[in-house]
């Protein structure tokens, strides 16, 4: 009863409107709907909306809004996440148009971009469908809890626990303690397996990506005396040596899958110290420091970023080497990178939840939950499994911040509107469009 009538307060919008009376609305749940935006959202609809966010602990905000001169376009992201002022992520539909904001600890700005780019598709959606398919997918990728404020829908004023209800509740207990140590027991050790397997599995991947690091030290043939060397170029030799010493202790004395890393961001590392290296020796300006080539990091750092469409899933843009921006544009597939998996190689989006931690520590940051969106992996790498058995869930959320956050990812001067389009840049509250 006390989750239905959370529910149903939370899809009734109060009398007031503007960003304050949102704000003050998303401070007890997830889900505002304007009363000169009623048509577009029902209060039956807003209510399974809001209990389908609790249900996940998320801090997802969304608000349906009219097209009045109190919700600027430019600014209603940026203003509603400044008077509520709690890290999340923030969606709006204003009008028939629709755009997201993020901080970053929550979705990466690719991951918000694909998210918005992939509910404006098809153009003229009911609201109702837009939001529940927004809805249904930034959960699963989004990372962080439900502010507290929202409440745990419990049931309300308890009462005391009798005598006999404690004396039985401890008979209980006590019966069933054996039998819990028991579970608990063979339950670690099931996991202790699987860890052990899921690394093993892992070794063989990173031994592979460490070898070729090892390769690309060799090609470059650098010297320190050579003709032409001077201190900067032999500091970022040094530190291409370094990252791979690092990379090969780290994987020697990696325990659990999580620990893998450590040591793919190592030798991401290095691989960006080797281009800033045979860029000083060719005389060629020195490369931005960007994430590796999705489709296999043992390329190198990204140099363009293209639209790519995973099987059954929605375009979106991913960082590609110069090689495999080449192969795209030619209309080829790109050179991915397989891992074994029960079907054979399959390239490592389409593979299990133990190459996470091997492609989170190469697109870290929040990155990799948006390039994945709708592939195997980036599945589940959402899901609570993972994040227990394999590292994950490492990113904040749905704590109070004020007006202390990065902007970035929460302007929008192009929202799409009915007929689609527009490029929301996403991510940190900034940059993008309704």
């Amino acid at each position: 009863m006390a989750t239905d009538r959370a529910s149903a307060d939370a899809a009734r919008a109060p009398t007031a409107t503007g960003p304050a009376a949102v704000a003050e609305a998303f401070r007890n749940g997830p889900v505002y709907v304007d009363p000169r935006a009623a048509d577009q959202l029902s209060p039956a609809q807003a209510a399974a909306l809001t209990d389908k966010i609790k249900a996940a602990d998320r801090p997802l905000f969304i608000a349906v809004l009219p097209a009045a001169p109190e919700f600027p376009s430019g600014t209603v992201l940026s203003d509603l996440r400044t008077r509520t002022g709690v890290t999340g992520l923030y969606a709006v539909r204003l009008g028939d148009r629709f755009n997201a904001g993020a901080d970053s600890a929550v979705l990466s700005q690719q991951a918000v971009r694909n998210l918005v780019d992939a509910v404006r598709t098809p153009p003229g959606v009911a609201a109702a469908t837009q939001l529940d398919d927004f809805a249904d997918q930034a959960l699963r990728q989004m990372s962080g809890a439900a502010p507290a404020s929202w409440g745990a829908g419990g049931a309300q004023g308890g009462g005391d626990m009798n005598t006999g209800a404690l004396i039985t509740f401890g008979a209980v207990l006590t019966a069933g303690a054996a039998g819990a140590y028991t579970v608990i027991r063979r339950n670690r050790r099931r996991k202790e397996a699987e860890e052990r397997a899921a690394l093993d599995a892992l070794r063989v991947v990173v031994d592979e990506d460490i070898t070729a690091y090892g390769e690309e030290l060799d090609r470059l043939d650098f010297h320190p005396a050579e003709k032409g060397a001077n201190d900067v170029m032999r500091a970022d030799y040094e530190r291409s040596l370094d990252f791979y010493d690092r990379a090969k202790s780290l994987m020697a004395s990696a325990a659990r899958p999580a620990d893998v890393r450590q040591v793919t961001q190592a030798l991401a590392d290095g691989r960006f110290s080797l281009a800033v290296l045979d860029a000083r020796r060719s005389g060629r300006s020195l490369p931005e420091r960007r994430p590796p080539c999705f489709f296999d990091p043992r390329h190198g750092p990204a140099t363009a970023d293209r639209s790519w469409t995973p099987a059954g899933g929605v375009p979106r843009e991913v960082p590609v080497c110069a090689a495999d921006a080449a192969r795209l544009d030619d209309g080829r597939d790109p050179m991915a990178r397989t891992v074994d998996t029960e079907k054979g190689r399959r390239p490592y989006w389409e593979a299990g939840p133990v190459y996470g931690p091997w492609a989170g520590g190469y697109f870290a940051g929040g990155l990799l939950p948006g390039l994945l969106v709708g592939t195997v992996l980036g599945g589940m790498l959402a899901s609570p499994a993972y994040a227990a058995e394999y590292g994950g869930g490492e990113f904040t959320g749905g704590d109070y911040s004020g007006a202390d956050y990065d902007s970035s990812g929460f302007d929008g001067d192009d929202w799409g509107g009915s007929g689609g389009g527009g490029d929301f840049g996403g991510g940190d509250f900034g940059g993008g469009g309704f």
